[in-house]
């Protein structure tokens, strides 16, 4: 039993009602997982407000409630504490439940639109190959040292963060390298953590399902190294114009990384392949399997991390030259007839420029590019004829797929998606609603020297339709597709 009474000043309450003597067995937001003597965190989320699951939680064992507001009747034998903000008082009361392992281990998160689990994957990489134990907790997998964990968030809840980081200072991980998406500041899941560093990757056009606004968004990435302490890092992208507007009101110590401007880190791309890329970082030259400028950008983020993580630069470049892309980002797949394919995450607009002028600029002009792009279903909307825009502009060939439909009929997101394509540009443009033979008609489409794009599901072995996963992997049905036509 934990003795809330020792910590609860950290709370700030605004006011109690003291029932019992404030002892509770373990923190729980979720009134559906309460058992006996659980202190349970009443919070207001985008779908549901937990102060109307109270009662449950109370019936489920709960015996001290925190709320934002006090229920019309009060449980005598039970202790109920207002907080100006209950999400903040579990991020706290979660750290303090399993003993601060944020203190115990150098905690770096990344943050970003695009690049955050290259970063992150890599860096965790990089401290593996160096002979260090690390910890990652991304949007793919989390790994406590060797041990893998399906991912279900980019940024889990605020109890899951704290026992994870828990299992990876038990195991005597250094460092721990995680994303921390716009949702996960916004919704206080980091409250009460102690970062060691924070990064900074770019800012693009996404979730304005959930932010509304372009500046809402750009204030939820900044809140991230408004809470960084005096003691930690921040280390930004001074080629991205929003770079030192994040970090403006930070306490934490200033770097940043570019290409362009004048920066603490800087990279040069000295020769572009598909399999490869020369790069010159800080004057030293190295051969990389990352490919495109914006792996440029991560590998230099990287770069600059571990040398403000504490590690030696020689080690990391001859790491850097070793490491592998992440699975799904700019993956490559050939055919026996000398077809390529790429396999991206891309589902941004940004992003999927980055990736197509990366193919344009290796392939010049000595093949075609042939597209398959969809976009997810319930989330951000107004990203959807873009990204179609970008797709039909910077390709010869295009077909629009289903990406994840999710609860939304996939022939409306099509719909949404042509409204980008404008007139002249159509003749090129196929509509394939069925993702698989959307990716066999551009393999039967492509010839020798062409480069096929299936972007928007990178790594993702689903397709999510009306709620359901089934088993879809982009790179599967290239492979198989490959076999048949060759």
């Amino acid at each position: 039993m934990i003795d809330l009474n020792k910590i609860l000043s950290k709370l700030k309450p605004l006011s109690t009602q003291i029932n019992n003597d404030l002892c509770f067995s373990k923190p729980e937001f979720d009134s559906r997982k309460v058992k006996k003597d659980d202190i349970f965190f009443a919070i207001k989320g985008s779908l549901n407000d937990g102060h109307g699951f109270i009662e449950k939680a109370i019936s489920n064992g709960a015996n001290v409630i925190v709320c934002e507001e006090f229920p019309k009747e009060l449980n005598s034998s039970i202790s109920y504490i207002k907080v100006s903000s209950s999400s903040e008082a579990l991020g706290i009361i979660a750290s303090e439940y399993y003993d601060n392992p944020s203190n115990k281990i150098k905690l770096i998160g990344i943050t970003g639109t695009n690049g955050k689990t290259t970063i992150a994957t890599s860096l965790y990489n990089l401290s593996k190959f160096l002979g260090y134990k690390a910890g990652l907790i991304s949007t793919i997998r989390i790994l406590i040292d060797e041990e893998n964990i399906d991912a279900t968030h980019t940024t889990p809840d605020q109890i899951t963060i704290n026992n994870y980081l828990n299992k990876m200072s038990e195991k005597g991980c250094e460092y721990c390298f995680m994303e921390v998406s716009s949702h996960s500041t916004v919704q206080n899941r980091i409250f009460g953590l102690n970062f060691y560093g924070g990064v900074f990757t770019n800012i693009t056009h996404d979730h304005l399902d959930f932010h509304k606004t372009f500046a809402e968004y750009i204030k939820a990435k900044q809140k991230f190294f408004d809470l960084l302490p005096k003691s930690a890092y921040s280390l930004t992208n001074d080629d991205d114009k929003n770079g030192k507007i994040i970090v403006q009101n930070t306490k934490a110590r200033k770097f940043s990384y570019s290409l362009n401007s004048i920066s603490n880190y800087k990279a040069k791309i000295i020769e572009s392949h598909f399999d490869s890329t020369l790069l010159n970082i800080q004057q030293h030259e190295i051969w990389t399997s990352f490919v495109g400028r914006f792996n440029a950008y991560n590998l230099l983020a990287v770069y600059g991390t571990a040398i403000l993580s504490g590690m030696k630069e020689e080690d990391i470049l001859t790491g850097l030259s070793i490491l592998q892309p992440v699975e799904g980002r700019f993956e490559t797949l050939k055919s026996a007839s000398g077809i390529s394919a790429i396999v991206d995450y891309a589902h941004t607009p940004d992003a999927v420029k980055n990736v197509l002028s990366t193919i344009a600029d290796i392939l010049n002009k000595r093949g075609q590019i042939i597209t398959v792009i969809g976009a997810g279903g319930d989330r951000d909307t107004s990203k959807r004829p873009e990204m179609a825009k970008i797709a039909v502009e910077m390709s010869d060939k295009v077909i629009l797929t289903s990406d994840n439909p999710r609860t939304e009929d996939p022939e409306k997101i099509l719909e949404d998606m042509q409204k980008g394509v404008d007139v002249a540009n159509k003749r090129k443009t196929l509509k394939i609603t069925d993702r698989t033979e959307a990716i066999r008609t551009a393999c039967m489409m492509a010839k020798p020297g062409d480069v096929i794009l299936v972007a928007g599901k990178g790594h993702e072995k689903y397709q999510e339709i009306n709620g359901v996963r089934h088993h879809f992997d982009d790179k599967e049905i290239l492979l198989e597709t490959f076999k048949e036509i060759n």
